[in-house]
């Protein structure tokens, strides 16, 4: 199985590709992990991408593609793999096509899970955080028993800066901005799946399995 998986913020993605490779026993490849694990290790590449960065420049697409085919030639991928993060414009979903084509394998399924603005905006605004123990809760899915009280130390809970509502939406405008030409890309190669992201997470991974699996 070789898979990108997309999706918004808070659409379950995480969640959903971590049943996915216990289940089919692939590795997930998301490109920050990749990066950093170059760049730790101090391989040629990742010396020239610790370069861009100390700038505060992107890494280029050649770069970034030339260390996901340095993971993808690795044996754990032999039996496949689910890209998360990557590709995240045109340019780099041909360059993977041209990539792969070159070890003799292609994309085989996108499968974008889909949800919609209000519901995630519901999602990632709910969640608050203890000040003093850090505790995360979420006043739809897990509230506290008394508001704005953790229920482990008694401490206050907060809304970080980036859960609040303006901020999710100008992460869903990018999301839908970077995104929307790659689902027209690999619409038009016939390999993308859309999977309803509401429901429960059996349900979910239920729908993917079943694209998959046909």
């Amino acid at each position: 199985m070789r898979a990108i998986l997309l999706g918004p913020p808070g659409c379950g993605k995480g969640t959903q590709a971590k049943i996915l490779i216990d289940t089919y026993r692939v590795p997930q490849i998301a490109t920050g992990d990749i990066l950093r694990e170059a760049i730790a290790q101090e391989t040629p590449l990742g010396v020239e991408a610790q370069s861009y960065m100390d700038k505060g420049l992107l890494v280029p697409d050649q770069l970034v593609i030339k260390i996901i085919e340095g993971r993808l030639k690795q044996a754990d991928c032999e039996s496949g793999f689910i890209l998360d993060g990557f590709p995240r414009t045109i340019a780099q979903a041909e360059a993977l096509d041209t990539t792969l084509a070159g070890m003799g394998l292609k994309i085989e399924y996108v499968l974008s899970i889909e949800v919609d603005d209000a519901e995630l905006i519901k999602r990632l605004t709910g969640r608050r955080i203890c000040r003093a123990c850090g505790e995360s809760y979420h006043m739809a899915f897990n509230p506290p028993h008394k508001k704005d009280i953790c229920d482990s130390c008694q401490g206050e809970l907060y809304q970080r800066d980036d859960d609040k509502e303006t901020t999710i939406r100008s992460r869903l405008k990018v999301y839908e901005e970077q995104t929307a030409p790659l689902i027209a890309f690999y619409t038009g190669k016939k390999i993308l799946y859309p999977i309803k992201g509401v429901g429960s997470i059996e349900e979910i991974t239920t729908r993917l399995k079943g694209v998959i699996n046909a």
